[in-house]
């Protein structure tokens, strides 16, 4: 069973409505809205690019001419 809040409680109770807004939780996930998409694809294209390099470029090293 709940406990009353009392005068105090009330009082703090209605200040903190404000938090509860959709508004003021989890802003960065609202604000940056395809930032999980790009990291995916960038890390990708670097995995990618990294088998790329390993399969079709010699090495600068290599006597080849």
């Amino acid at each position: 069973m709940a406990k009353p809040l009392g005068s105090t409680g009330e009082f703090f109770r209605r200040r903190d409505e404000w938090r509860k807004h959709p508004m003021v939780g989890n802003q960065m996930r609202h604000a940056l809205p395809g930032l999980g998409t790009a990291l995916v694809a960038f890390g990708i294209y670097l995995v990618g690019e990294a088998i790329y390099n390993r399969l079709y470029h010699s090495d600068p090293h290599s006597s080849h001419q």
